[in-house]
């Protein structure tokens, strides 16, 4: 997609591939309106020709016409409905393809900017939004075009004055009351789609925090506050509403007027002998039928406001900065032990804020073990951050083997420095699930040995269902301490050269701590390691001790 081009638009582009489904529809719609305005206007005239009694070959074409309109009008209304929906659903599938992809690349540093709701809202909501651009902004006004055209041109031929009647009340209510109901809506359209996903991302974190909402009595509080997103919603959608029900009632208004003036110009034609009453009820019925053209457009538009406000929003989000750039012909991986030193390392998150990293010199061989301590806030998670190619340097080097780290492929970086953050996430499945996600063609046997050597595989074969126990909601199922073990054993299973623990023992009591430091670095042994905490106990095993103070080592 192009940056600078309306939302709509960049959309549009990507039905090039489905034009042809595209225009299917629309001759499909076009066709199933004009057989449904042919359909009133043959059955008008074969009520009025048949009150003069002819014979029955007089009126048999007629006769065979109704039915072939009839089935025509279905057979075409299906076909326009397949066509624009499949191409709907296609286009927004690969819509959705497109946002997971970006939103892979963003991750972790660059999501900041979005709260979690509101991703999901974007994913979800705002892409189903975006379908009625397919589904009522190509087929139905393009319908409504050719099937206006086409009233209009057999009016005129009846009758000229009736004709231009026609063709202005088609006009008034096929564009001005939609344009009128666009610029009507366009204030709530604006807000429909940013509160969608604020009243989502509200109920997301009450539904995330509902645990300790209760645990502090204050339950009440978080759903007023879903209550007020609620409602800011729906006065949005009550606006939309009402200016949908006036713009339909407008257009049924529009319809009677010009339906009473083609009658009026034909009584009056007829009266003059200028026409007959069988012309007069073709006419007067095909004015009738044609405004099916146009009865749906002003709910279309209105649909289409809110789908532009959510396509900006989808846009957005394949529009984020890259938090780290990629080189553009990257450096292949070195195959052998993998070196990573840090030289000036300096990182500011904002350019006015504070640095994270001020100056960090730090040195990883083949085979170091590292452990770096400090307060909160002292840029540990932040070195991690870099080594794994989640945020860029603002300024110093950071190498590996010799060269910069920049220069690789950030995917190809994780394959040889990988680790387990602070907080891993446990997937809703099954213990072998969870750590298949490591490296997804593991065999039960090298399953087993990352689990002896996190000190699980006794408790795992003791289940009922072993290896296939469901693990819950983020682990629910599990204690503090196996979700930290089943995310080493994730992070041992992937087998990187570097491995970095970020805090992996955060939320354990003091003696569930210890051990598994004490287990971890059995499991580590001979490996390189750079261990994230800020409790320096039980770190003796360690080669270094790096402490970080304000973005600077303070102490090694």
């Amino acid at each position: 997609m192009t940056a600078g081009r309306d939302p709509l638009l960049r959309l549009l582009r990507l039905a090039r591939p489905l034009r042809g489904q595209l225009l299917l529809a629309v001759a499909a719609g076009a066709a199933a309106t004009s057989c449904g305005v042919a359909l009133l206007a043959v059955s008008g005239f074969l009520l009025a020709r048949a009150s003069e009694h002819p014979g029955i070959l007089a009126i048999s074409a007629a006769v065979v016409a109704v039915r072939a309109l009839s089935a025509g009008r279905g057979i075409s209304r299906y076909l326009e409905r397949l066509a624009s929906h499949d191409a709907a659903f296609r286009i927004l599938a690969d819509v959705r393809v497109r946002i997971y992809r970006r939103l892979e690349r963003l991750a972790p540093a660059g999501l900041a900017a979005f709260a979690s709701g509101d991703l999901l809202a974007r994913l979800v909501s705002d892409v189903d939004a975006t379908q009625d651009l397919f589904i009522r902004g190509i087929a139905p006004p393009l319908a409504a075009a050719l099937a206006g055209a086409g009233a209009v041109v057999a009016g005129v031929a009846i009758l000229a004055p009736a004709g231009a009647v026609l063709a202005a009340g088609l006009l008034v209510a096929g564009i001005g009351i939609p344009v009128f109901a666009a610029r009507a809506t366009r204030g709530a359209a604006r807000r429909i789609a940013p509160s969608r996903g604020h009243l989502a991302g509200t109920f997301t974190d009450l539904m995330a925090g509902v645990a300790d909402l209760h645990a502090y009595g204050a339950e009440e509080t978080a759903l007023a506050a879903v209550t007020a997103a609620d409602a800011d919603l729906t006065s949005h959608d009550r606006r939309n509403a009402t200016v949908s029900g006036l713009s339909a009632g407008l257009s049924s208004a529009i319809a009677g007027l010009t339906l009473w003036g083609v009658l009026l110009l034909g009584v009056a034609a007829t009266g003059d002998g200028a026409l007959t009453r069988v012309p007069l009820a073709v006419l007067t019925l095909t004015a009738l039928a044609s405004f099916e053209a146009v009865i749906a457009l002003p709910a279309a538009a209105v649909q289409l406001g809110q789908a532009r406000v959510s396509a900006r929003r989808i846009v957005a989000v394949l529009d984020a900065p890259d938090p780290v750039r990629e080189p553009s012909s990257p450096r292949p991986l070195p195959a052998g032990p993998v070196s990573v030193r840090l030289r000036g390392a300096k990182v500011r998150y904002r350019p006015e804020g504070p640095a994270a990293l001020d100056g960090v010199d730090l040195d990883l061989p083949p085979g170091r073990r590292v452990a770096l301590t400090g307060p909160n806030g002292a840029g540990k998670s932040t070195i991690a951050s870099v080594l794994l190619r989640f945020t860029d340097l603002t300024a110093g080097t950071v190498t590996l083997n010799g060269h910069d780290l920049a220069g690789y492929a950030a995917d190809d970086v994780r394959a040889r420095i990988g680790g387990c953050p602070q907080d891993p996430h446990i997937f809703d499945a099954s213990l072998r699930d969870n750590l298949l996600l490591a490296r997804p063609g593991a065999t039960d046997e090298q399953l087993a040995e990352v689990a002896v050597q996190v000190r699980l595989l006794d408790w795992i074969e003791s289940l009922p269902l072993g290896w296939d126990t469901p693990v819950g909601a983020r682990g629910a199922a599990l204690s503090g301490g196996q979700r930290q073990r089943l995310a080493l054993a994730r992070a041992l299973l992937a087998d990187p050269a570097v491995l970095i623990l970020d805090e992996p023992t955060a939320h354990l009591d003091q003696g569930t701590s210890r051990a598994l430091i004490t287990d971890l670095l059995a499991a580590t042994a001979g490996r390189t390691l750079l261990l994230i905490t800020h409790d320096p106990g039980g770190l003796d095993e360690l080669d270094q001790i790096v402490v970080l103070e304000d973005g600077k080592v303070a102490a090694s």
